[in-house]
Parts: structure tokens; C-alpha cells; sequence
């Protein structure tokens, strides 16, 4: 496979069981979900999965290719069908995966007439090339992928409702990680050994560095998860990734500083106020007898990123 499947959560337990069931069989399935949640995995484990795992797995995205050449990847074309084309013409990608499985990611963005064909293949099974003048039998096992919502394109009338029931035979729903956070520590310390490997690097998470990145939603998914892990492995120098080496939109918002009034006298403050002036002395003093943040942190017996939180508080700056 292209990619590691972890799963930890129930919903993807869940979610696995039906992909095991729904690939024995030739069926068609309509997998939704976010971007980055992993769509393709699942469309790729649930051929590997399948009586077809031995023939061919074609993907095409089919909001990439534009619509003039989108016809002739998918039913390819015969001799002198356009300018530009292949002498002895060219089978497409539907012929490519006969007996095997095609994957059609984001078949949300098909235009209209691109729809009509392929309710075409999925009624007769057959394909014609661009040019031809006869059809061919293909057994192709279709599986679809949108993070678009198809019904509410069905609604808006910018998706066939026939082709939807046509694709909708078996449904998937991929949930967003913010759902299964029970995932997110197992990916981190799988892409960060796996791209490690890959870049003959060592790097480690600190726990404080762990537990931030294990609070945040990742709107991008486990793509976003991915490419933040490779990301900090190159820019990193030293092995242990901490808090300040995260980038700024993930760490948790500083807590909100109370303004006290100028100069009080110490018998008109609060208990809050005068306990927040003895803990900036307390923190003064630990940050100048120690060498680092870290050392500090220690020396208070308190975790690097708590004390990272008050000197915000107090707007502590090290010079």
C-alpha cells in the first residue's frame, strides 16, 4: 500500500469491518470524507482486500486532468480521432483495469456531459473510444472519492441523481482525525520513525511538544499531520522537537492577562494580584540562575511548556 493504515479509534474499527465486508464483491462504493483523511488508503486496502488484488489498481483524479483530455484518459481513442493523436491510436484507463479496480478521486468535480458517460459504463459495462465506431465489455470494479457532500450537489442540481444512486451502491464516510484523536499520537511516531528512515535523521518529540500536538483539530488531516512531522524533521536541528520548534497557529493561545491598576498599594490589591507578583519574582530568579528555558522549568519542577505559558503571562523576554 502507499501508506500505513492505523487504527485506534472505534469509528474506525467500525469503518474497517464494512470495508472488509464490501470488498469481497464487485460493488461499486462512493467513499466521502474531508480532505487528507485518508480516502485513497481506503480505496487502495479495499482492493488489496479484494478477489481483484492480483489485477491492476488505477487511480485518476479527476478534478486535475481538464475535461478535453478527460475523455480519452478514462475510454482512450482510435487512429486519427483529434489532432495530436497516437497513430496506432490508445486504450484508456478503463481498458487499462480491466478484470481489476479503478479509483476515481474527486468525481464531485465532473462536468455534466463527463456524468452522462459515465452512467454509461456503469449501466452497460462497455466503453467506446473516442473515434471508434464499436464498444468493448470491460469488468472494472469502480470505487469514487469526494470530499464533497454529493447529495447536496444532487440537491443544487450539479450532480446526476442517477449517476449518485449508480455510485452509491456500498458508502463510506471517512472521519476528520479531530473525530478519532485516539489516532493522531500512533501517526506522529509512525511518519516520525518512518520519514526518520527515510531522511536517515533522529528526531523525538518532547512530551510537552507531544501532548500540544495531540490537542490540536489538524484541519488538514492526516496530510496536514504528514507534512507538519516532515517539515519539523528538516527544519529541526537537534533531536528532541519541542514546543517552541511547533509552528505558532498550533500552539494553545496564551491565557488571557489580567490588568491590574497601576501601582496599587499592596494593601488595596487582590489575592490574585499580589500572588501573580510573587510568581514573576519567583520566575525571574529561576530563569537568571539557570542556563535555559528547560533548566529553569526543572528547577521549578514544572513541565517546559507551563513555564513557556507564564512567561507569556507576564511578559517575561530573555535577553
Amino acid at each position: 500500500m502507499s501508506d500505513t493504515v492505523i487504527v485506534e479509534s472505534q469509528t474506525m474499527r467500525e469503518l474497517f469491518a464494512q470495508a472488509r465486508r464490501i470488498a469481497a464483491f464487485p460493488s461499486t462504493v462512493l467513499i466521502e470524507g474531508e480532505t487528507g483523511v485518508g480516502k485513497e488508503v481506503i480505496a487502495e486496502w479495499i482492493h488489496q482486500n479484494s478477489p481483484r488484488s492480483q489485477m491492476p489498481f488505477i487511480k485518476i483524479n479527476c478534478g486535475a486532468i481538464p475535461e478535453s483530455l478527460l475523455e480519452s484518459e478514462l475510454f482512450g481513442y482510435e487512429r486519427g480521432a483529434f489532432t495530436g493523436a497516437k497513430r496506432e491510436g490508445n486504450p484508456g484507463l478503463f481498458e487499462l483495469a480491466d478484470n481489476g479496480t479503478i479509483l476515481l478521486d474527486e468525481i464531485g468535480e465532473l462536468s455534466v456531459s463527463m456524468q452522462v458517460k459515465l452512467l454509461r459504463v456503469l449501466q452497460e459495462r462497455e466503453i467506446r473510444r473516442i473515434g471508434g465506431s464499436w464498444s468493448k465489455s470491460v469488468d472494472v470494479r469502480i470505487l469514487a472519492s469526494t470530499n464533497r457532500n454529493l447529495r447536496h450537489l444532487v440537491e443544487q442540481a450539479r450532480f446526476r441523481e442517477d449517476l449518485y444512486y449508480r455510485l452509491q451502491v456500498a458508502y463510506l464516510h471517512v472521519p476528520p482525525l479531530r473525530e478519532r484523536r485516539e489516532e493522531i499520537r500512533p501517526l506522529l511516531e509512525h511518519y516520525l520513525e518512518r520519514i526518520g528512515q527515510e531522511f536517515q535523521l533522529r528526531r523525538r518529540f518532547t512530551p510537552e511538544a507531544m501532548e500540544i500536538l495531540s490537542n490540536y483539530n489538524f484541519p488538514g488531516n492526516v496530510r496536514e499531520l504528514r507534512n507538519l512531522v516532515e517539515g519539523l524533521c528538516i527544519r529541526v536541528e537537534d533531536e528532541w522537537i519541542e514546543p517552541h520548534d511547533l509552528p505558532a497557529q498550533i500552539m494553545p493561545p496564551a491565557p488571557a492577562k489580567a490588568v491590574p491598576p497601576s501601582h496599587p498599594p499592596a494593601g488595596n490589591r487582590s489575592l490574585q494580584q499580589q500572588l501573580d507578583a510573587v510568581e514573576l519574582q519567583i520566575l525571574k530568579q529561576a530563569l537568571q540562575e539557570a542556563d535555559s528555558i528547560r533548566k529553569a522549568a526543572n528547577s521549578l519542577q514544572i513541565s517546559h511548556a507551563t513555564l513557556l505559558r507564564k512567561m507569556q503571562k507576564h511578559e517575561i523576554k530573555l535577553s
